[in-house]
């Protein structure tokens, strides 16, 4: 085996950020701002085409259905997969420790010194971590990943789920609260101040400037609810 750390081997994503704690958030934000926006331009198309309440909640009320459903089955096949990808490095890395120790402990010491740590030093930690807990210390220095901390689907698809109905109620309140006339401005006043928060949430979770990312998110969700209504006053006014 050669003495070049793995970050060589395309077959293993050395340096994979995996956060067990933020993929639920990011879950989180994310069904909340697709809650928003989908349901917003649902009810408002709607609204476009008829002033009947009866019909525009059981239209939002469907799409609440489906697009909760939707995202959760999503979050926790797309988290599965990931969470499958863990478990297959880790085993991988479980052979590696088994057939070839010494070359591992090596490899292990090359780390630390990209990190900074003197040979001995690092051959040092190595040869201690190694005694301590092999499989934990070349997966946390590795694959950024902890074996007991493997990422969730459940914990992503539930997020998900209430997130995007927690964020999807919010549109449909809003056009149903208020008469016919204030319906669509009412609507998008609300859902531009949610989709601002959901924006600058998801920047700070991310490290990325806020502002730009709330005013991208109200952009789009604005967009949206404008062609969702022009297209429901256009087949109202043509089928109606």
């Amino acid at each position: 085996m050669s003495d070049t750390p793995k970050q060589t081997h395309a077959d293993e994503p050395h340096g994979l950020n995996v956060s067990g704690k933020l993929n639920w958030l990011r879950a989180g934000v994310l069904g909340a701002n697709d809650g928003i926006v989908s349901t917003a331009g649902l009810v408002v198309g709607v609204a476009g085409a008829t002033a009947d309440q009866h019909t525009i909640l059981l239209a939002g009320l469907a799409g609440i259905a489906a697009g909760a459903l939707s995202m959760a089955g999503g979050e926790y096949t797309s988290v599965s997969t990931q969470r499958d990808t863990e478990r297959a490095l880790l085993q991988l890395e479980l052979h590696e420790l088994r057939t070839m120790p010494e070359e591992e402990e090596r490899e292990l010491a090359q780390f630390y010194e990209l990190k900074g740590l003197s040979p001995h030093l690092a051959a040092q930690v190595a040869r201690e971590l190694t005694e301590k807990d092999a499989l934990r210390a070349h997966a946390e220095v590795e694959l950024g990943i902890d074996p007991d901390q493997l990422t969730s689907p459940w914990h992503a698809a539930w997020a998900s789920l209430i997130a995007f109905t927690a964020g999807a109620l919010l549109p449909l309140l809003a056009i149903l609260f208020f008469p016919p006339a204030a319906r669509v401005p009412a609507t998008g006043g609300a859902v531009a101040l949610a989709l601002a928060l959901t924006g600058w949430v998801s920047a700070r979770l991310g490290s990325a400037p806020p502002g730009r990312a709330a005013a991208r998110n109200v952009g789009v969700g604005l967009l949206t609810m404008l062609v969702t209504y022009a297209v429901g006053l256009v087949s109202g006014t043509a089928f109606g």
